[in-house]
């Protein structure tokens, strides 16, 4: 397992949900949920702020595993956070997370209205464990944007 903060990102038209591990890479905590319009802009603080090794952004498949326009504003959003951080992008698939958090959340008590900002977080959460559980079992998911 390699040490160092990872960023989750799960983006969407209006927001982008954020998380991020602990220094060693052990466990996911959601951050913050930002508005899309400005959201590149918030990341590279948060990247200045956490020092990332890399940020691992959610890839919206359809169910049979095709490319959708989701997909590919994701890939732009990735290329262009590449660029503008100069931190690895690893592209993660992504399907169901938010419906995970959603349950997550409704078993929690909240309301699917009033917790959009949160299942943003929870979904971006549930992804960067992903990413780490495949990092521990010795597995590297998804594809990369940027220079590792």
């Amino acid at each position: 397992m390699r040490p160092g903060t990872r960023i989750g990102i799960d983006v969407g038209k209006s927001r982008v949900g954020v998380a991020r591990t602990d220094s060693l890479g052990l466990m996911a905590v959601p951050v913050v949920t930002l508005p899309r319009a400005t959201a590149i802009d918030d990341l590279v603080r948060l990247a200045t702020e956490y020092e990332p090794i890399e940020f691992v952004c959610g890839l919206p498949l359809s169910l049979d595993g095709s490319e959708t326009e989701s997909t590919r504003d994701a890939r732009e959003f990735a290329a262009e956070l590449a660029v503008a951080t100069g931190v690895v992008v690893r592209l993660l698939d992504e399907r169901l997370t938010t419906v995970t958090a959603q349950h997550a959340l409704h078993d929690a008590t909240h309301t699917t209205k009033s917790g959009r900002a949160m299942i943003d977080q929870v979904a971006a959460t549930i992804l960067l464990e992903s990413a780490l559980n495949a990092e521990r079992a010795g597995n590297t998911l998804g594809e990369t944007v940027g220079e590792e």
